[in-house]
């Protein structure tokens, strides 16, 4: 259990238990249609998460890749100063038309941040969209101070979502899913294979992480299941497709 600093006072505990799982992926299925419901559920289900490693109230943080914004609104009310990077100014004008003064734009691979500035570095559901994960992790590091925090998360290729709106035919291969949208709905995917998605496992990233001498390793768990489905993500093979999206929490050294 972790405890979610409410500003102006207050705590709120944070339970991954299986009642938060199914209104996460109830709030998922929802996520083409309504996407202010989805997004704002994660963002504020992410921070009370966040909480529970490091105390946001006054915290220098950067989202990475935070696109339309929703994460670093909840970030924002739970006390955090948050500047979000994104490399699609597109993305970032989908809420409000302009882009936000507390916006940069820059790459995930390259962030336009100096080193040791932040307290949190924080990403959700980015990684897997860089031709390289292993050097938009190293920037997120870079940029963290020492004492800071990195909270790092991605959806694994061999998940069922891996494929993302071209799931589940991913597992016949990421061209092969593709190709198949392409021909069914006139238009290729936002999510292209080899283009703005890449195949990106747990096993690789553990390793990063293992390699990094810089870091200390907090939390690894499955991002949105139940706290005692933890475990999985020990399980070589099994952790890629039931994790589902794989969470790093690290400190940097």
């Amino acid at each position: 259990m972790s405890l979610l600093h409410r500003p102006g006072g207050g705590t709120a505990p944070f339970r991954a238990t299986l009642g938060r799982s199914v209104r996460l992926f109830s709030a998922f299925r929802r996520e083409q249609s309504d996407p202010d419901l989805f997004y704002g559920t994660l963002a504020r289900d992410t921070v009370a998460q966040l909480c529970g490693y490091t105390d946001l109230d006054g915290a220098l943080l950067v989202d990475v890749g935070g696109g339309p914004g929703y994460f670093a609104d909840a970030l924002r009310a739970a006390g955090a100063r948050c500047v979000c990077v994104d490399a699609d100014a597109g993305e970032m004008r989908l809420r409000g038309g302009e882009l936000p003064d507390t916006a940069l734009l820059g790459s995930a691979l390259d962030l336009p941040v100096r080193t040791g500035s932040v307290d949190v570095c924080f990403s959700s559901n980015v990684l897997e969209h860089v031709p390289d994960p292993a050097r938009m992790a190293d920037e997120m590091v870079r940029v963290t101070r020492p004492g800071g925090l990195v909270y790092l998360s991605y959806t694994l290729w061999l998940s069922p979502w891996g494929g993302h709106e071209t799931s589940p035919w991913h597992y016949f291969g990421g061209d092969y899913a593709a190709r198949r949208f392409t021909r069914r709905n006139g238009r290729r995917p936002k999510n292209d294979y080899g283009s703005t998605m890449f195949a990106v496992s747990a096993r690789a990233m553990l390793a990063w992480a293992r390699r990094r001498t810089d870091v200390e390793v907090v939390e690894v768990l499955p991002r949105y299941l139940p706290s005692w489905l933890k475990p999985v993500v020990r399980v070589p093979g099994l952790r890629e497709v039931v994790t589902w999206n794989l969470l790093l929490v690290l400190r940097k050294r």
